[in-house]
């Protein structure tokens, strides 16, 4: 009972979150989040308090479980993306799945950039427990190892990305540029 409550509690802070939901092309997904071009380059504008329900192609008001894990999770993805970090904390925290390692992997993202970097790390194991070849959570874990000054742990995540996806990888990049800048301080 009480979860329900605090899922509810959530649900409904989370409420202005989705307000306005603006997606750039490439982002969004198909079907075009405005109507129009499909391409997803329009802005859909609802009233606080609504959310673009895209089955329905409108804003509607929002119910409880109205949003599936993939909306949660791209929502949470913007949300962490942009700063608002307890807010994707509170967004991601909706999924059914908890066990998804995508809304783990951001979970972890938004606790760590939040300043809680043990919190993120448990996320960030969590989500390698279930798919050790995801290699955007090798990643980021690698920046939180660097973060606690733990620079073997970061080492080592770059090594399995390259073991999993070579040297020529964006995450793979993205780590020895922390580390060597981390290096380097």
């Amino acid at each position: 009972m009480r979860r329900r409550l605090l899922i509810q509690v959530l649900a409904v802070a989370a409420l202005p979150l989705f307000a306005v939901p603006v997606f750039s092309a490439g982002e969004g997904g198909g079907g075009g989040a405005g109507g129009g071009g499909g391409d997803g380059s329009q802005t859909t504008q609802c009233k606080k308090g609504k959310i673009w329900d895209k089955k329905l192609k409108k804003c509607v008001a929002p119910k409880h479980g109205m949003l599936d894990d993939d909306n949660i999770y791209e929502a949470g993805r913007a949300l962490a993306m942009a700063g608002r970090y307890d807010e994707a904390i509170a967004v991601l925290s909706l999924a059914a799945d908890k066990k998804d390692p995508r809304i783990l992997n951001y979970l972890g993202y938004s606790h760590r950039h939040s300043g809680r970097v043990t919190v993120g790390l448990g996320y960030y194991e969590e989500a390698l427990r279930i798919d050790p070849d995801y290699t955007l959570v090798r990643e980021y874990l690698g920046e939180a190892h660097l973060q606690i000054g733990d620079l073997a742990g970061a080492r080592e995540q770059l090594r399995e990305i390259e073991k999993r996806i070579g040297k020529g990888s964006r995450e793979y990049g993205m780590l020895s540029e922390q580390i060597d800048r981390f290096m380097k301080s």
